[in-house]
């Protein structure tokens, strides 16, 4: 297939374009329709009348941006006209989302009248959070953007202008300390006068260098002091008092040159005259001034800079653009300043300079990346570039006056940014969707605390469970009145006082008379501990699952379960496991919470659980047990062990995709099992991991929650007859729903 046809096939199949509308609030019931839209609306409409900047908290104006273009200079294309330009606008739309979680409308304007487009821009402001004007002609450009910057009070940014200039200054900051030149020394050739080229020039000027040092060129030569053809008042700012009257002679002795012009405008015989050490950024598209090899075949002393993803030191708006935005909407500024673009080179040319992480290396076919003459502007798809622009552009918009919504602490402020990386909810989503379908009773016997309160409030909202509340009714509901909640007719029982106390004493004495309870233990028990009288609530049916542990030791969560529940019979014990949730993917461990020294036989009875609970989520089952030793690589009784284990998985669940026993990178390093183990079944790309003993489950799941940033959710218990969930000491509210949502799962499966 043609690359031709390839475009044309991704922008028309499926849903056409490449851009989408989704809600971010549930609307799946009466109740949200009502708070969606009226009468509801009316609340948050009142308050923003009242308080204009409460657009920024009750819409989504404080993360949408307006991408507005009237198709006069698309790409390569020319002036092919508003509506022909659409595609390149939703896709704008798409590298804002992708990289900075921004979200775009694409306004496209079919009129060529400059003051037309201001007045509509302007007439935008109450929607937007920021304007993006994209693919406008020069000088057109200049003028709508400057008069807009005037009469706004949101940030306008020209990514044509200033997101080139922007990237290619941090690779010129970079390239100058490289050679051991400074700003100042530095004479600068810029060929090009539209808006990427006078953007460069006077970002330039911005960080120092020189305004006798700097000649702009353009398709008539250099832009000089009382030339008179072919110039316009941005030109004429940039005349310089030279006698150089052509690029060739512009360059004689440069050491840099900046091009934004066209294919071969650069010669080889020009950068043989320029200085020692030239630094040279041929970034026409699609084809460059220059290519590289034609520049270091004649100065091998050369750092070369492109456009091209083929060569070294690209060039790529989407290093900036995203992260410019995102700093600046997340302060809410009235503008993006020359400070905050300063503010977006210094960041990511210091990001050049540090060590670049394996995933992206391998992101780039295990490219040798580090600071150097090759590796002077960060990649693209590098996501830590969120990280270091955002921060600085929202400090710079702090330090120059123009943050509406100052950042009291940078510290959170770059937790936040870290959770818009890929910390997914899908998974949670998927759990949350089939709660919905038939929500079923949680007992709570911790229903005086004040995070199992405000999760309940949740729960009913969003119709994921039927809460039922252990504790004093009067505390419980003076509770809920302090913390302005509305629980309606939500069940609440006091076990000292529930006329089921009898019926609960007399099961627990009949199940435990023979293991050291007597009826006084059992009525003690069932009075003063609400773990005992939840768990008897799901064995005799007035519950269909428990979630406790928010305030009380984990053993003492569990025990009851165990006691009044049991495992079920066709096992050996019960197990656990956690679902870790990465940047990229969703795994199991297990077991993590419950089995000290598990047996071969307990492990396969664990792994075959850990493959049911991910098959509840619509994930199929890749399951690698785990150990010191590859496939017999080492006689060991504790190798041994996995590798029964593995063996009796695959007889009692032939279906299963298993492999083991193995070591932990080659359950998630395909190359490496495809070149060492070709046999395996699991080939590297294993999501259910089961580990020889409590030990290294748990410390694993532990190290991959604090170091590697992975959501741990559970843990989950496997194996009760009736299902009991066991929350942490550390759980915030979002934590307990999501853990109901499991427990409500789990109880449609009985």
């Amino acid at each position: 297939m043609s690359k031709r046809q390839a475009a044309l096939d991704y922008h028309r199949q499926g849903r056409k374009g490449k851009i989408e509308v989704v809600t971010t609030k549930p609307c799946a019931t009466s109740r949200d329709l009502a708070l969606a839209y009226s009468p509801g609306v009316a609340e948050p409409c009142l308050e923003i009348e009242k308080h204009p900047d409460l657009a920024y908290e009750y819409t989504a104006k404080g993360n949408l941006v307006a991408v507005v273009s009237n198709g006069t200079a698309v790409l390569g294309l020319g002036d092919i006209g508003a509506q022909a330009g659409k595609p390149v606008m939703e896709g704008k739309g798409v590298l804002f989302k992708r990289f900075a979680d921004v979200d775009v409308f694409d306004i496209e304007l079919a009129t060529r009248d400059s003051d037309e487009i201001i007045r509509t821009v302007k007439l935008l402001e109450p929607t937007f959070g920021g304007i993006n004007l994209e693919d406008i002609k020069g000088p057109e450009c200049f003028y709508i953007e400057e008069q807009l910057k005037k009469i706004m009070n949101i940030p306008v940014f020209h990514d044509d202008q200033h997101g080139t200039a922007i990237i290619a200054m941090a690779g010129m900051r970079n390239a100058l300390e490289l050679v051991g030149k400074t700003m100042a020394e530095a004479k600068m050739v810029v060929n090009g006068a539209g808006a990427a080229g006078i953007a460069c020039a006077n970002l330039a000027l911005s960080l120092g260098v020189s305004r006798e040092n700097l000649i702009l060129c353009d398709s008539k030569g250099v832009i000089y002091q009382g030339r008179r053809e072919g110039m316009n008042e941005y030109k004429e700012r940039l005349a310089a008092a030279t006698n150089a009257r052509n690029l060739a002679e512009a360059m004689v002795g440069a050491d840099i040159f900046f091009g934004v012009s066209a294919k071969g405008a650069l010669t080889a015989e020009m950068v043989q005259g320029m200085a020692p050490d030239p630094i040279i950024f041929a970034m026409a598209n699609p084809d460059p001034e220059i290519t590289p090899p034609e520049v270091l075949a004649v100065r091998p002393d050369a750092i070369v800079g492109t456009g091209r993803s083929d060569y070294p030191n690209q060039v790529n708006n989407v290093l900036c653009f995203p992260f410019l935005f995102r700093g600046a909407l997340d302060v809410h500024a009235s503008a993006i300043n020359e400070a905050m673009k300063v503010a977006a080179v210094k960041a990511l040319a210091d990001l050049a300079k540090q060590d670049v992480p394996d995933s992206v290396r391998r992101a780039y076919g295990n490219e040798e990346l580090s600071f150097g003459r090759n590796y002077i502007i960060p990649k693209p798809f590098d996501p830590r570039v969120l990280l270091h622009v955002a921060p600085a552009v929202a400090q710079a918009a702090m330090d120059s006056g123009v943050a509406r919504k100052p950042i009291t602490d940078m510290s959170k402020y770059l937790e936040q940014l870290e959770a818009l990386q890929g910390r997914s909810k899908e998974v949670m989503r998927t759990l949350i969707n089939k709660a919905r379908n038939h929500p079923k009773r949680v007992v709570f016997p911790e229903g005086d605390d004040e995070k199992i309160l405000r999760a309940a409030q949740i729960l009913i909202d969003e119709n994921i469970a039927i809460p039922v509340l252990l504790g004093n009714e009067a505390t419980i509901r003076a509770k809920i009145n302090d913390l302005h909640l509305d629980l309606g007719p939500i069940e609440i029982i006091d076990p000292q006082t529930s006329d089921k106390l009898t019926r609960y004493v007399e099961e627990l004495f009949h199940l435990r008379q023979r293991k050291g309870i007597t009826l006084a233990k059992a009525k003690r028990l069932m009075r003063r501990n609400r773990n005992y009288f939840g768990a008897m609530m799901v064995h005799l049916g007035d519950a269909d699952t428990l979630l406790s542990g928010i305030d009380h030791p984990y053993p003492d969560t569990i025990r009851p379960a165990l006691e009044i529940i049991g495992k079920r019979e066709d096992l050996s014990k019960v197990h656990g496991t956690y679902l870790m949730i990465t940047k990229k993917e969703v795994v199991f461990f297990a077991d993590t919470t419950v089995n000290i020294e598990p047996t071969a036989a307990e492990l396969a009875e664990i792994a075959i659980l850990t493959a049911q609970k991910a098959r509840q989520l619509d994930i199929e089952p890749r399951i690698a047990m785990l150990s010191f030793s590859n496939f017999g690589s080492t006689k060991h009784p504790l190798s041994d062990k996995v590798k029964e284990a593995t063996r009796l998985v695959k007889s009692r669940a032939p279906q299963l995709l298993v492999d083991g026993e193995m070591q932990a990178n080659t359950a998630l390093d395909p190359e490496l099992a495809a070149r060492q183990f070709p046999f395996s079944a699991v080939q590297g790309n294993a999501n259910v991991f089961i580990f020889p003993d409590l030990q290294s489950g748990n410390i694993c799941y532990k190290l991959l929650n604090k170091l590697g940033g992975a959501e741990a959710i559970g843990p989950i218990l496997m194996g009760l007859k009736k299902p009991i969930h066991v929350l942490q000491g550390g759980d915030d509210v979002n934590d307990i729903v999501n853990m109901a949502a499991v427990a409500v799962v789990d109880a449609q499966e009985q």
